[in-house]
């Protein structure tokens, strides 16, 4: 008993220690609602959200940028929208200077974080959201 017991309190620390760490969990994004047939490109999203987000968090490029442009567009109603945050992982990616970093990746900032997508306190809320993320991208490394 003492061993389920202390086995039940480190998961539970663990768990908190992740949340802790800032990052909501993947699930917080995804609508399950929206995917109909098994088959679509709405129900892979939904499958591989879980590992797409979690490569995010740990800096790997080019799921920052399929996780913001899920984020901007709901990738065919697997993930809520939330234009803001998709902008303010388009504010990381421009600033992390990573080596294959291209045209594609200016012209989808202003684009989604043009007033087209987000109005100006919605790019204000991204920079301050963007200033977290760096955050927490800086602790995972």
């Amino acid at each position: 008993m003492k061993t389920l017991l202390a086995f039940i309190f480190s998961s539970v620390l663990a768990a908190g220690s992740s949340l802790a760490a800032g990052w909501p969990p993947a699930d917080t994004y995804t609508n399950a609602m929206g995917c109909n047939d098994p088959k679509s490109s709405c129900a892979y999203t939904l499958q591989t959200w879980e590992s797409t987000y979690g490569s995010a968090i740990k800096g790997d490029y080019q799921e920052q940028r399929n996780v913001s442009f899920c984020l901007t567009t709901g990738c065919d109603l697997a993930i809520r929208q939330n234009k803001v945050l998709g902008c303010a992982w388009r504010m990381v990616i421009l600033e992390s200077g990573h080596l294959t970093m291209d045209d594609t990746d200016v012209a989808n900032f202003n684009l989604y974080c043009g007033p087209q997508f987000v109005d100006s306190a919605g790019v204000t809320a991204a920079r301050a959201q963007a200033d977290q993320i760096r955050k927490l991208l800086a602790d995972n490394n």
